[in-house]
């Protein structure tokens, strides 16, 4: 019985299916007006002649509404004929935005809309362009914008234009930024680590005091990346949010936890079977130096690029580096760092998209593994971090898909290109007397990575103007091109009865030689004028008249400090020598510099430098006055800047020497109240010695020394530095001063 029922059932299902399919002999389209007949069918990809079900036209409903066309569209099976009744979108007849003058910007809006000009038009896309717009806009610093529309419909021609009628208003300007919650770190020092930055009224072209999005998102990205390498493994920057103020502008407020410090227990290296162990002996003793130390993420990550460079050596290209992360006890952590070896793939293609402006060779120049490559996950990696350490992007992200076959990959690589040009103004007083000075530059020049800089500063006695240019993997050499070119005059004419005037042109490129050792060689030419009156002494008139130089210099500089910025450990040694090509009477200069850095407590950090240079003419000839040394202001407090060391006719005319020893410190904040204040404690102590033009001026071969308190304050009209110095041993000759000051900022 059951049989015969469950047979019926089929049965009429069978049938009743047949019924609903039809043959479609005949199609008729109505309501088209712009678009064919023919066209519409297409479309549909609906054939004649054969059978149709519900089911099957719901599909080709589809089909139609998924060529954007249509705002309606009815499907009708009777009698075998289709009745095909289309309302078609109205097509964009025109499509304009106005009032912004900004035509960059302009453009940067349309390239953004989904709608375009000749598109046929939908009220859903209308309103998503019309989002997308205000929020590119907001994030762009114009909060107080103004968006009118109009829709002006064509019925005849079945068209529509669409107007945006956009008023900017002012940009929203940061009134102020502070940071809140478990901060534990000034907020002085916080400020110097975003990018936003306050409005203030000397930042008339600085673009980084209005509200921008992508930048507060990367002012927390900042934030975080320095905790953790300051110790605060569980950092968290909570959340960032403006708060409106009366007179149209917004404070910036970082919400942050910061929590405990923490510090290395123990980091361990776990191997694959088959890897050597006597391979990664060095990578053992760098993670038992760690051992004790506080936790920093710029370690972790030293470290790793340590297994990559030594896992490479000994070719093993197909692993990859994981790593376990514990907490022991209340503040100890636990690493075991473990290299896996991976599946043999090789790189098929890699795809680069979002470059509007970077050349694609400028990114691809970057790349450690390129298309046939075996695809290494470390070596990628580094790649990745070389496009974005050329500061021209501001995202940079990474898809790896399968290729063509089993044992290969395709890398598809998006990026998002970033404003690169940066305007700079900058004012200082002192007790030196007052400068000015500002700049432009550009950091990818014609889409090339090329980095332009102009500068103009000028002070009391001394005008110095520079352009210098740097083309990076010049030649595809993977080494940088440098040159410059520097226009220098010094005015003492009223003074001392002498004028210089330099102007100076260099080449040349820097690479790393080594692990950490940096060479820069150079080609530098210079021409020089000298003219004198006769308050100039007797020495410096025999020097009157125009000179031409033609020298080769280089350094080498050894740099393996735990970071480039506020470093807490580690060493800069760097080895300078100019040598004469083409010269009048062949000056040749020697000089080095060491710096250590050494933690010291919970927050402070030693710094000790020591340093010397030493300028001679290998014919015997006197050192031309342009060529002699002085003490650096900022090495040598407590005494006036320049003022030390041999004297002739009342001028101090700098040595044939100069050497100097300084030590400072960080102290810890003694009041919370007085977070926007750092203060230094320093020992500085140099020389100025050796005339080789007159054996009857005294050549100060004596050492001068001082101690003092530095202290660097944030205040509402800039960054002010005090020093108290107190000179310990000096010359009677010698110009003391005991407090310095300095007002005044880049930006």
């Amino acid at each position: 019985m059951f049989k015969k029922f469950l047979l019926t059932i089929v049965i009429l299902a069978i049938s009743l299916t047949t019924s609903l399919a039809e043959i479609v002999n005949k199609i008729e389209v109505n309501g088209n007006k712009r678009l064919t007949k023919e066209a519409i069918i297409l479309f549909s990809k609906i054939q004649l002649n054969k059978d149709y079900d519900s089911a099957t036209l719901n599909s080709n409903l589809k089909e139609l509404y998924q060529t954007n066309f249509f705002k309606s569209v009815k499907l009708n099976l009777e009698n075998n004929t289709l009745y095909i009744v289309v309302v078609e979108n109205p097509i964009i007849e025109n499509l304009r935005i106005e009032g912004i003058k900004n035509k960059k910007f302009t453009e940067k809006l349309y390239d953004f809309m989904v709608l375009k000009s000749r598109n046929s038009y939908q009220e859903r896309l209308f309103q998503k362009d019309l989002n997308l717009i205000k929020n590119v806009i907001k994030r762009n610093g114009y909060y107080f914008s103004k968006i009118d529309t109009s829709l002006i419909p064509n019925v005849e021609q079945n068209s529509i234009q669409i107007i945006y009628n956009i008023d900017l208003g002012e940009k929203a300007k940061i009134r102020n930024i502070s940071f809140v919650g478990d901060k534990k770190i000034k907020e002085k020092k916080l400020k110097n680590i975003i990018v936003s930055e306050e409005s203030k009224f000397w930042k008339l072209l600085s673009n980084k005091k209005y509200l921008d999005e992508s930048r507060i998102n990367l002012d927390e990205r900042l934030l975080l990346n320095y905790y953790k390498n300051e110790g605060y493994y569980l950092a968290k920057i909570e959340n960032s949010f403006v708060e409106s103020l009366e007179d149209s502008s917004f404070n910036l407020i970082f919400n942050i936890n910061a929590g405990k410090k923490y510090i290395f227990n123990s980091l361990k290296l776990k191997l694959p079977i088959d890897f050597e162990e006597k391979h990664f002996t060095s990578i053992n003793k760098v993670l038992s130096k760690q051992v004790g130390r506080l936790y920093s993420l710029e370690i972790i990550e030293k470290i790793l690029d340590e297994i990559d460079k030594i896992a490479l050596s000994k070719k093993y290209e197909f692993i990859s580096a994981s790593l376990t992360e514990s907490i022991n006890d209340e503040d100890k952590l636990d690493f075991i760092f473990t290299l896996d070896e991976t599946e043999k793939f090789y790189v098929e293609k890699i795809n680069i998209s979002g470059n509007h402006i970077t050349l694609e060779e400028t990114i691809r120049h970057s790349f450690i593994v390129d298309e046939g490559d075996p695809y290494n996950e470390l070596l990628f990696n580094k790649s990745i971090n070389k496009i974005k350490s050329r500061n021209i992007f501001s995202k940079v992200e990474k898809e790896i898909l399968s290729g063509s076959n089993e044992s290969l990959k395709v890398i598809n690589i998006n990026v998002e290109e970033k404003p690169t040009g940066e305007i700079s103004l900058g004012a200082g007083l002192g007790t030196d007397g007052g400068s000015i000075g500002g700049g432009i530059k550009e950091n990818n020049f014609l889409g090339k990575g090329i980095s332009l800089d102009t500068s103009l500063s000028i002070s009391e006695d001394t005008i110095k103007g520079k352009f210098s240019y740097m083309r990076p993997n010049f030649n595809n050499s993977d080494n940088d091109l440098i040159t410059s070119f520097e226009n220098t005059t010094t005015d003492r004419l009223i003074d001392n009865g002498y004028k210089t005037n330099n102007i100076g042109f260099s080449i040349g490129t820097n690479y790393e030689q080594y692990e950490d050792l940096f060479f820069s060689p150079l080609i530098k030419t210079n021409f020089e004028s000298l003219e004198t009156t006769s308050l100039a002494s007797a020495a410096i008139k025999k020097q009157e008249g125009d000179y031409f130089d033609a020298n080769f210099a280089y350094s080498l500089t050894y740099d393996d400090r735990d970071r480039a910025y506020q470093p807490r450990e580690g060493h800069r040694i760097s080895f300078y020598q100019d040598l004469p090509i083409i010269s009048d009477n062949y000056e040749f200069i020697n000089g080095f510099d060491v710096t250590k850095y050494t933690p010291l407590f919970d927050d402070m950090v030693g710094k000790l430098n020591f340093y010397g240079k030493a300028v001679n003419a290998l014919s015997g000839d006197d050192t031309r006055l342009s060529k002699r040394l002085y003490a650096s202001g900022s090495k040598l407090r407590g005494f006036e800047k320049g003022k030390i060391g041999p004297l002739d006719n009342g001028d101090y005319v700098g040595g044939n020497y100069v050497s100097g020893l300084n030590f400072s410190s960080t102290l810890p904040q003694i009041l919370p109240s007085l977070e926007k204040i750092d203060f230094n404690l320093f020992f500085d102590a140099a020389n100025v010695w050796g005339v080789d033009y007159s054996d009857a001026i005294d050549d100060s071969n004596k050492i001068r020394s001082s101690f003092g308190l530095a202290m660097d304050v944030l205040t509402p009209i800039g960054p002010m530095n005090f020093s108290l110095a107190q000179p310990v041993t000096k010359k009677s000759s010698d110009k003391t001063e005991s407090f310095r000051f300095n007002i005044g900022t880049t930006f």
